[in-house]
């Protein structure tokens, strides 16, 4: 199928944005068309976050600031209407992404390597502040929506903003709002303390989800999953939960101490080999700190499971 958008280029494919539509993207294409029925909303809502969000000049103007070589946000090139066989659809045009992360995880046996997990998790802090700094949030980051670039494997882009969320609209944060009717909204293994109460997406909502990400991709399970076995593996992301944890519903994170939580793995390419040995192994020399690595890990287990 070839739809011409624009005089400079064609998109020779298209992906789907619903369940109920789905077509073989070729391989000679770097575009793709991202299409769903006119009557869902999940592709109008990802329209909105990148037409007020991620234009390309706010993105570049915000990796020179930041003195960021790369930022994980898809390239968004134009949308429109169309309609087939008297169907109406909406679509969206935007660069070509590799393979996700899930596929990944389930290649090296559910797990990644500790410093690729860090990795990870500091380039999507860098996404999560520039999102939230432009008054959204996610709201439904896991390995599934974590892409590899198509052209550089290297490069992660955080995609799918379908559960996208206004959450300061002209600079004015949703108010604490408890609504049990509207509770446990995304990916349920990974909701958010925030949302299984029924909450408005907010920032603090994000970076726990980020948490509990990581946690998965470090041990294979999570702690309400099983038991974390091997507590030096998960101490940085321990610190990092720790934080968020205290973090007011309206309060602003601070993202480079976040990143600075996660050490200075960033450096070098990403392995998403097999991690070696068993996700208990690999004990730490000095009991008094695996001591209170397994306190912080405990603390954070209970004040999970009694939030649920």
């Amino acid at each position: 199928m070839n739809y011409v958008v624009s005089s400079s280029f064609s998109v020779f494919c298209y992906v789907s944005a619903s369940k109920d539509i789905d077509r073989p993207v070729g391989t000679d294409t770097d575009f793709v068309i991202k299409l769903e029925y006119q009557e869902n909303g999940s592709l109008f809502s990802e329209l909105k976050f990148y037409q007020r969000a991620a234009k390309p000049e706010s993105m570049q103007k915000w990796k020179r600031n930041k003195k960021l070589d790369f930022l994980g946000i898809p390239t968004y090139w134009g949308s429109g209407l169309a309609e087939y066989n008297k169907l109406r659809y909406r679509f969206m045009v935007m660069d070509r992404l590799g393979s996700d992360l899930q596929k990944a995880c389930e290649s090296s046996g559910g797990r990644l390597k500790k410093t690729t997990v860090l990795q990870l998790g500091q380039r999507l802090v860098d996404i999560l502040e520039y999102i939230h700094e432009n008054e959204y949030v996610h709201a439904d980051i896991k390995a599934a929506n974590l892409m590899l670039g198509y052209r550089d494997p290297e490069q992660v882009y955080l995609a799918d903003y379908g559960l996208s969320f206004r959450y300061c609209p002209d600079g004015v944060h949703k108010e604490y709002k408890e609504n049990p009717k509207k509770g446990h909204n995304g990916t349920i293994e990974y909701t958010s303390i925030d949302a299984h109460k029924g909450l408005a997406a907010s920032r603090r909502g994000d970076l726990q989800i980020l948490g509990f990400c990581l946690l998965h991709w470090l041990c294979g399970s999570l702690p309400w999953d099983d038991v974390l076995k091997n507590p030096t593996q998960v101490q940085e992301v321990a610190k990092f939960l720790l934080y968020v944890n205290k973090l007011g519903y309206q309060e602003k994170p601070d993202y480079q101490y976040l990143k600075s939580l996660l050490g200075s793995a960033v450096r070098g390419g990403l392995d998403l080999s097999k991690p070696q040995g068993a996700a208990g192994e690999s004990p730490t020399k000095d009991p008094r700190a695996k001591e209170k690595v397994r306190t912080q890990n405990l603390w954070i287990g209970v004040e999970i499971i009694w939030h649920h």
